[in-house]
């Protein structure tokens, strides 16, 4: 006999009976306090929009010129910007330019959340050990779980709209901020820590004068993972009315319109690789800048 042995099954009847009584009451806290958490996410819902009219009322050459200026600035490259200027005037050629703004809205808006989130989670556990063990099966959890799940509890809550898909997005790919953030502040070299504790270094100077920015290489590549997988739940997030390229990619699956699906979904790899690209060759150039500074 094993151990499992001991403990009796559930029946069919008392499984059925424990499902209904769990969905019973997640029903029943959606009526009570569905309204109440629309109003707590209202703050969000007006970011995300004030993005996405920044976004698809600026003229184009505008919208260009500063993703250029900025990829710029973060690779010092020229071939990664003059692919972006390339990938973008293509994408506006074939009639594809507001559903990519809505888009990169949604991805700016949920990295920025992810950030504000993930960051500080990241920093509690590579200070805490207690806190990591917390947090690490939660993460395990997040990063298995596939991505449909998170958008039956979020459309319960929250129902159909730019919200509950931004939330669903966020959910899905806040984990490697959390993961990187932490692993980057615990591989900073101690002897740099005891030198800053013989300078009589506060913990919190400690934290950001020193580990936080070694670890910035770390947490970039953290931000990149964090990116592309917000961008491969766009398709996902379109089913409860997320605007952007995922809804055309949707229309192309039901309706079964080959060239559309292709086209939106290549409009989806060109940024995809601008955002991996560009975060990649600035955490590149932060490496090298620790190297030369510390080396």
């Amino acid at each position: 006999m094993t151990w499992l042995d001991r403990f009796p099954a559930l029946g069919t009847e008392q499984l059925s009976a424990l499902r209904r009584f769990i969905d019973g009451a997640f029903r029943a806290f959606t009526r009570e306090h569905g309204q109440a958490m629309e109003q707590l996410f209202e703050p969000l819902r007006q970011f995300l929009l004030a993005s996405e009219r920044l976004l698809t009322q600026t003229p184009w050459p505008v919208v260009v010129g500063v993703i250029a200026v900025v990829a710029w600035v973060a690779s010092r490259n020229w071939k990664i910007v003059l692919g972006a200027i390339l990938s973008l005037l293509v994408i506006g050629w074939l009639g594809m330019w507001d559903d990519t703004m809505k888009t990169i809205s949604m991805i700016f808006v949920s990295t920025v959340v992810a950030l504000v989130v993930g960051l500080p989670i990241g920093i509690l556990m590579s200070r805490w050990d207690r806190m990591q063990r917390i947090v690490n099966p939660a993460l395990d959890v997040m990063q298995t779980m596939p991505s449909f799940v998170y958008l039956i509890p979020v459309v319960m809550l929250l129902g159909i709209g730019r919200v509950p898909g931004l939330i669903a997005v966020v959910i899905y790919a806040v984990a490697p901020v959390i993961r990187f953030t932490n692993l980057g502040i615990r591989l900073v070299d101690k002897d740099l820590l005891e030198a800053a504790d013989a300078f009589g270094s506060s913990a919190w100077q400690k934290m950001r004068q020193v580990q936080l920015p070694l670890a910035l290489p770390t947490i970039m590549a953290g931000i990149n993972q964090t990116i592309m997988l917000a961008l491969s739940m766009v398709v996902i997030a379109s089913m409860i009315g997320v605007q952007g390229l995922g809804q055309p990619v949707l229309k192309a699956i039901s309706n079964q319109y080959f060239t559309m699906g292709i086209l939106n979904g290549m409009a989806i790899v060109a940024i995809a690789i601008i955002f991996d690209r560009v975060s990649q060759a600035y955490g590149k150039r932060l490496q090298k800048h620790l190297e030369v500074v510390h080396g």
